[in-house]
C-alpha cells in the first residue's frame, strides 16, 4: 500500500489499527451442557467413580449394588455393617463419562436428573438415613449437601438440607414417593455463598420446587454420592429393603 502524498506510512498504518473487527466472533451464550449419561446395561457400574459395596465385609459373598433391568439397585440388609459399626453404608460416589470422572469445582453449576423408585420398606427415621449426597472426597469429611428419609414428628418425610448452617430447601411426605417413580431434579451452585434447587415430580405432578442458598464447597472438588446410608440407632424402622435409581443425567452450565 503506497501513501497518499504528503502521509507517512506510520499514519496510514496507524489509521489501519482503528478499525473495527467486522468479523468478531459472537459472545457465547451460557447454556446446560449435557456431560454424563450412563447406561446401566452397557457402562454398568464403570458409570461412577467408586463404589462402596460393603465395605467392611460385613456380609460377604453378597452383592449390593447392581444394574437391574435398566436400573441401578442397592440392597441393604439388616446385618450389613459399615467400616463404622453404628451405621450401614451401600453407596456409588462420582460421575464417570468415558473413562473421566467429572469433579465439581468451586464457581461452577450442575444439574444432575434421574427417576428414583423407593419402596415401603425404605423408611425414614429419627436419625440420618441419606439417598443422596455431596462431599469432598476423603475420610472424615461432612457431606455439604444431603437428601435423606427423616421421621419429623409423626410424619415420614424425604427433605433436602445444605449440611452447613442446618439450611432446609424443603420437605415433603414420604407416603408420595413410596413404591412409585418419583423425577428427581437437583441444582447446585458450587462455593461458600452456593445455591441449591430441588425438584420431585411424580404422576405428571410438582411435588416440591424448592430453592436455598448456602455453603455447597469445602476444598478443593466435590462429588455426588447416591445410594443407601443411614444409622442404626432407630432401630424400629430398619428392614431388609432397596433403592432404584435410573435415567442418570448429568448437566454442567458454561
Amino acid at each position: 500500500m503506497n501513501p497518499a502524498p504528503g502521509v507517512g506510512r506510520r499514519a496510514v498504518l496507524g489509521g489501519a489499527l482503528t478499525l473495527p473487527l467486522l468479523a468478531a466472533a459472537p459472545a457465547h451464550a451460557a447454556s446446560w451442557r449435557l456431560r454424563w449419561n450412563p447406561d446401566p446395561g452397557s457402562t454398568g457400574l464403570n458409570a461412577f467413580e467408586g463404589v462402596e459395596d460393603d465395605r467392611a465385609k460385613s456380609h460377604p459373598g453378597v452383592k449390593h449394588i447392581y444394574p437391574q433391568g435398566g436400573a441401578y439397585r442397592f440392597d441393604m440388609h439388616t446385618r450389613d455393617r459399615d467400616t463404622s459399626t453404628d451405621r450401614q453404608r451401600q453407596e456409588v460416589r462420582g460421575m464417570r463419562q468415558n473413562g473421566t470422572v467429572l469433579n465439581w469445582r468451586d464457581g461452577e453449576t450442575w444439574r444432575v436428573t434421574y427417576s428414583m423408585y423407593i419402596p415401603s420398606s425404605l423408611k425414614a427415621t429419627t436419625s440420618f438415613t441419606h439417598i443422596f449426597q455431596t462431599k469432598m472426597p476423603g475420610k472424615g469429611t461432612s457431606p455439604l449437601t444431603v437428601m435423606s428419609l427423616r421421621h419429623v414428628g409423626s410424619t415420614p418425610t424425604v427433605e433436602f438440607k445444605i449440611f452447613g448452617g442446618d439450611v432446609l430447601v424443603g420437605r415433603v411426605d414420604l407416603a408420595r414417593l413410596h413404591n412409585r417413580w418419583t423425577d428427581v431434579e437437583i441444582e447446585q451452585r458450587i462455593g461458600n455463598s452456593g445455591r441449591v434447587r430441588w425438584v420431585l415430580r411424580s404422576g405428571g405432578s410438582t411435588l416440591i420446587d424448592a430453592s436455598k442458598n448456602g455453603d455447597t464447597f469445602l476444598d478443593d472438588v466435590i462429588r455426588p454420592k447416591w445410594g443407601i446410608y443411614r444409622s442404626l440407632s432407630d432401630s424400629a424402622r430398619l428392614e431388609n429393603c432397596h433403592l432404584l435409581i435410573r435415567d442418570l443425567r448429568g448437566y454442567q452450565y458454561v
